[in-house]
């Protein structure tokens, strides 16, 4: 029996000042079915679901739900009519706490008047009871891990009893057994008739969950098939325009001298205990670990926006203080931060802006002006080396897609020319083919002897990218392996160690 059609989305356009976004794009979604919605960074797929969601107003055509036509002009609206969304980038209220941030703008009153609390702590546990997520309703949120943040992201948009459900970059923070969880969820709404709109660049997430997959390209619909009937490289091949036949470039570099030594660092206010390791010239390192193992603690230590309370830094032979990012940049460190939106880009001002902020110096003429004709010369140059889509340089960083965001960030911390690059989740919420190209740009940085320290969730592509992988496990180092003679079994069972 055929499903209903619960969402039909046709002919949208939607067009930016230089550029258009969306053109005459449709889309169907079924009850109780998973819907995955793909394309690279820049392909339109957010700026679809915004316009769905009452965040952007389309310029033309049309949106169906369950038959009757709606145009939302806010999102509140859509979750007042059954739409919700959970968005890649967290939005949340940090201070508050976690039931707080669930029930915003809709607390339950006693009396209309003041908020009951009682009944919102019992409400947010009976959610959190029916999804299997184990998170004390009261505790603030800025308390948590991102992973922990983005389940109770996806509880709220379940709490509102929606009809349709957008996930957009659902698992880019989550571990892997927060995926399975997530999953387990997400079949649990389908069940129910929910329908799912699935937004992702994780090639096996999408073959695994979903029903029909809708490609897209540029801002125009490709293709939309049912999930059984594609396989990966022929989704790539739909999404890119063309065949991509590795997933990561060869490894090229040859590693060199000890370079960098990190020795005995123990943190101030955080998990670290007597982190040790080393990493080479021409090296690309890698961190893994489980959520909360402090791989990120560990690269902020390092870069000084993180106090130490041991622990010594070693480049070159030479001491290191590191006890902010600007004395940690003068010796020659770069910090791509794993939250893009909160500690990454400034949203209020351009690419251009974005790009130069931290190496103001190379465009100072004469001790007494930036010079302009510099600054757009490397902005350009970098837009042009990492195929950054925007239409001008001058276009405000936070109306670009998050991938291209990500690009603008690291050629920030490129034109700093730094002697070693630590990188927190680097390709978190970028599509295939772009991955592709922030690799290569890693392994030249290699290749030109520079060391790379390299976060991430994704097991393959750690093994894919690095030389040797530091695993660590409790806010300590569980062991060290090589990629050329390791598993993935093998560095899960070392990020297991101390938990």
């Amino acid at each position: 029996m055929p499903k209903d059609v619960l969402l039909r989305m046709v002919d949208i356009t939607k067009t930016f000042p230089g550029v258009k976004a969306l053109d005459h794009v449709s889309l169907e979604v079924k009850a109780g079915t998973v819907h995955a919605l793909m394309g690279e960074n820049g392909a339109g797929k957010s700026t679809l679901m915004k316009c769905l969601f009452g965040i952007y107003n389309k310029d033309e055509g049309h949106i169906y739900l369950e038959g009757k036509e709606v145009n939302f002009k806010s999102s509140k609206e859509a979750l007042d009519n059954g739409v919700a969304m959970v968005h890649q980038e967290l939005n949340q209220a940090l201070k508050r706490s976690v039931m707080d941030n669930i029930w915003l703008g809709r607390y339950p009153k006693t009396l209309g008047v003041a908020v009951n609390e009682k009944k919102m702590y019992k409400d947010t546990k009976a959610v959190f009871d029916e999804l299997g997520i184990d998170v004390d309703p009261k505790r603030i949120m800025s308390t948590m891990p991102v992973s922990q943040r983005q389940m109770v992201e996806i509880a709220k948009a379940v709490s509102y009893n929606s009809k349709v459900i957008v996930f957009d970059e659902p698992t880019s923070s989550l571990t892997e057994e927060e995926v399975e969880h997530l999953f387990q969820i997400i079949n649990m709404l389908r069940d129910r008739g929910v329908g799912i709109i699935y937004i992702s660049h994780k090639m096996a997430e999408i073959k695994r969950i979903s029903d029909e997959i809708t490609v897209m390209r540029d801002g125009t619909w490709v293709a939309t098939r049912p999930a059984a009937e594609l396989e990966m490289a022929e989704i790539i091949k739909l999404m890119v325009g063309r065949e991509l036949t590795n997933q990561f470039p060869p490894k090229t570099n040859k590693p060199g001298d000890v370079y960098l030594k990190v020795e005995g660092i123990t943190g101030m206010y955080n998990q670290l205990k007597d982190v040790s390791f080393v990493a080479r010239r021409g090296e690309i390192l890698g961190l893994a670990g489980l959520d909360s193992s402090g791989r990120t603690e560990t690269l902020e230590s390092i870069f000084g926006v993180r106090t130490r309370k041991e622990g010594t830094i070693t480049l070159d032979g030479k001491l290191c203080k590191n006890r902010n990012a600007g004395e940690s940049i003068k010796n020659g460190f770069a910090l791509l931060t794993e939250e893009r939106r909160a500690t990454g880009i400034f949203g209020v001002l351009n690419i251009r802006d974005n790009t130069v902020i931290s190496s103001l110096k190379r465009h100072k003429r004469l001790g007494l002006y930036l010079s302009s004709k510099s600054q757009k010369k490397d902005t350009q140059y970098y837009i042009d080396a990492l195929r950054t889509k925007t239409p001008t340089q001058e276009t405000k960083i936070r109306s670009l897609s998050g991938g291209n965001q990500q690009k603008v960030i690291i050629a920030r911390w490129l034109l700093t020319e730094p002697e070693v690059l630590l990188l927190d989740e680097p390709t978190r919420g970028i599509d295939v083919g772009a991955k592709y190209e922030i690799y290569q740009l890693i392994l030249d940085l290699a290749l030109s002897g520079k060391t790379v320290i390299m976060v991430s969730s994704e097991m393959p592509e750690l093994l894919g990218v690095c030389d040797r992988i530091v695993v660590m496990s409790g806010g300590r180092v569980a062991g060290e392996v090589d990629t050329a003679h390791t598993s993935q079994e093998e560095i899960m069972t070392l990020a297991a160690k101390y938990v």
